[in-house]
Order: C-alpha cells, then structure tokens, then sequence
C-alpha cells in the first residue's frame, strides 16, 4: 500500500502546483491519473497550444508549463500512479482515506484532494452524418501537434476559445486558414475575437459565418467539406477539418463517492479551504464548484494554496506555522537539499 500525506487526484497543472505548497510544508504527495504522462489535458490533448493567462508568462505554451511545474516539484519527490484511474474511496475509522485504482492499487492517506480537472472527458462532435469515417483521414477533434497543419489548408468550426486561439495561432502555420462559425457573434474572449477579425482584414484567416458545415468531403482522406450558408450550399476544399465545440466532462467513480455533485462539479466551501461535503476530501481546479467560480489555470494555483494550509491544520492539529518568504531561506528539498526560488511564499514550520 502506498502511504502519503495528500493524496492527490489528478495531475494536471492544479495537481502539480499542489506538490509545490504541500512541500513547502513538509507534506509529502503523491498523484493518481488516468493518464500515462502527468500534465492532464496540457500534456494530453493541447500541448502546444499557447496559454496567456499565467503570471509572468505573456505566453508560454501547455506543454512547457507542465515542464516547469515538475521542475518546481522536483525537491520535494512527489510519487506518481499514471494509467491507472481513482476507482473507490474507503474512509477508515480514523478518518483517513484509502483510494484504490482500477488497477488495485492501494494509496492511504489523511487528506484527498481532488484535482481533476474536467474529470474524464469526450469532443463534443457536430451532427454530420458521415464524420466518424473521416477520423484521423483528415478530421481531428483536438489539436496535439500544430505542426501536422504545415502548409495545410485547414477548416476550423466553432465560437469558443478554442476555435479563435487556434485560428490565430494557425494562420503562422496552415497555407490557408478558414473559420465556420454558425453565427456572428462568438463566445470567446473580446481580445481573440478582434485579433480574427484582424487577421480576416489581413487576408490571413477567411471567416464564414452565420454558416455551419455540414457534409466532408473525400475518399481516402479528406479534401473538401460542404458548407451551408442561408439557403444554399457550397463545397469549401480543404486537407483538415476540426470541428472544435469543446469536451463533454464525466467525473467518472468520483461521481459515487458521497460527494456533493452540481452540474457535474463537486461542491465545495470556498469561503475558507475548498472543501467537500465529506470532512478530509478537497476539491480544487475546474472540478470544483462555487459562487463565482472562474476555470482558470491560476485559479485552481491559488484554490490549491489554500487548501494546502487547511490540509496540514487537519494532519498536525497541535502544531502551528508561521509565514516567510523563499527568499528568506529558499525551498529546501525532502533530500535536504536546499534551492533558492525568489519571491514565492513558504511557510515555516514552528
């Protein structure tokens, strides 16, 4: 059985970062994910793909991110179960938790904190007759490798963040970039939705809207998709069609753990340290839900620093911290190694 401090599941950046404030701390952690590699949907489904709401990073891409976060963990040695994903949850009778796998494997400890991002998930795919024979010819629902869009001439539906920061991102990339969207307004961020109407005025992105495709195009692989715009129709050629109408979210087991569920969230209390209804289970990161929730990356950094000071409350009742700054003694690792990292809380155990 594996024992640990903070159970955590999921190890996508919230998870990572949480290695990070535990082992300031001196609490040990060790992850779950259904994944083979951590970094969950960074890593899995957009390592590429630029992000630009992370502090001091104007833009640093996903798989980067997840790079750094695991440097930062590297002195603190948090423990990794990947491929296997959190099957059943057990509360023992002194309150810890022992969580096993689909594999079986036995982690315990005082404290789960659940991190799972959007738990397991699925592309939302549009309602066209045919596609499932064009995947992996020529139709991708999630972009991993931009550089497969080379010189390419692609053809992206969608109104959401995805679709116009990968339009943006591709119109560097693609000999010919068009966007569908089936109507004139798009749901993203005002910055991106300027930057492809920018883009359109430069000839560099085509933008065909209200219009929505409807029919693909092609025998061994795709070239072509037919559009519907008003009341006709048109063929648009094309090498790749990516339909980008964001993922259908599952929590999977966690949904059956007595935990209260909202939207296919978790609630938790956010007024102090994100926890759960049940005593000891946290939920942080997009998986969690309360008034005002943002799903934001650097949300779930400071849903995790919270949680952090509450868990080691529940684990050392009778013990007290004081607050520091790394630059004051810098992260000294469980090996006892000590590395300065400036301007990043720790807390000193007293």
């Amino acid at each position: 059985m594996i024992k640990t401090d903070i159970l955590i599941i999921g190890a996508g950046p919230t998870g990572l970062f949480t290695v990070f404030e535990a082992g300031l701390l001196k609490l040990k952690c060790h992850l779950i994910d259904a994944l083979p590699q951590p970094g969950g949907q960074c890593s899995e489904i957009y390592p590429k793909k630029p992000i630009y709401d992370i502090p001091a990073f104007p833009e640093v891409l996903a798989g980067d991110l997840v790079d750094n976060l695991m440097k930062q963990i590297e002195p603190f040695q948090p423990g990794f179960t990947l491929g296997e994903r959190a099957q059943t949850i057990d509360k023992q009778e002194d309150g810890s938790f022992i969580v096993t796998t689909n594999k079986g494997t036995k982690h315990h400890a005082p404290v789960v904190a659940i991190a799972g991002g959007l738990g397991s998930f699925e592309p939302r795919k549009p309602p066209i007759p045919n596609i499932a024979s064009y995947e992996d010819i020529g139709v991708e629902y999630i972009i991993r490798d931009p550089e497969l869009y080379r010189d390419k001439n692609v053809i992206i539906a969608g109104g959401g963040d995805s679709a116009l920061d990968w339009s943006i991102f591709l119109a560097d990339v693609a000999s010919e970039v068009t966007l569908v969207h089936r109507r004139n307004e798009f749901r993203g961020a005002l910055d991106s939705v300027e930057k492809v109407q920018e883009l359109k005025n430069q000839g560099r992105i085509k933008l065909i809207t209200p219009a929505e495709v409807v029919d693909v195009l092609g025998d061994t692989h795709v070239n072509g998709v037919t559009i519907k715009q008003g009341e006709g129709t048109f063929n648009e050629p094309c090498d790749h069609f990516i339909p980008l109408f964001g993922l259908a979210p599952k929590l999977g087991p966690i949904g059956d753990w007595g935990l209260e569920i909202e939207k296919n969230a978790i609630k938790v209390d956010n007024s102090l340290d994100y926890q759960t209804n049940i005593p000891g289970i946290y939920a942080i990161g997009d998986v969690n839900t309360y008034p005002g929730k943002l799903k934001l990356i650097l949300c779930g950094f400071h849903e995790a620093t919270l949680m952090c000071q509450s868990a080691y409350q529940r684990i050392f009742p009778d013990k007290r911290y004081v607050m520091k700054y790394t630059t004051v003694g810098g992260v000294t690792g469980f090996d006892g190694t000590k590395k300065e990292a400036p301007k990043a809380v720790v807390k000193a155990i007293d």
